[in-house]
């Protein structure tokens, strides 16, 4: 208690009622990782797209004016769309791009491995697939 200009004036230290995450990094982030707005595309997602005939369609897009880059420009690994060839060539450069072709060399998760461990058969590692970069054409730019 203070004595204000004759008043008689009770302060109270009050909990703050912001909750604070400073100690836990790793759960700052949770929320962004279950929303869906910025969702890509999951591995088996990918490993389908890979696939020659659906890669050619993918890569070969008519003009759309709704998506970046008149969906022109087009990365198979990383399923996104870039603004033109160069933006593309740096994305190839980037750590991003070479993250997501080491986790695409595992062979995708399949029923048949899901019944092996189970118990439903031997086990067999994974195999691991080869994976490089798209062909970059020059005459897109």
């Amino acid at each position: 208690m203070t004595r204000k200009s004759g008043r008689l004036v009770t302060t109270t230290m009050a909990k703050s009622k912001q909750k604070g995450n400073h100690k836990s990094d790793k759960k700052k982030n949770i929320a962004k990782t279950w929303k869906t707005k910025r969702r890509t595309k999951d591995l088996d997602q990918i490993h389908s797209d890979m696939k020659p005939d659906t890669a050619t369609k993918l890569l070969h897009q008519e003009v759309d004016y709704d998506v970046t880059g008149c969906a022109q420009h087009y990365c198979l690994h990383c399923a996104r769309y870039f603004v033109d060839m160069k933006a593309m060539k740096e994305h190839f450069k980037s750590k991003v791009h070479k993250k997501r072709l080491k986790q695409l060399r595992e062979e995708p998760y399949t029923q048949a491995e899901a019944d092996r461990a189970a118990g439903m058969g031997s086990y067999i590692p994974p195999k691991t697939v080869e994976v490089k970069t798209q062909p970059v054409e020059e005459d897109m730019d």
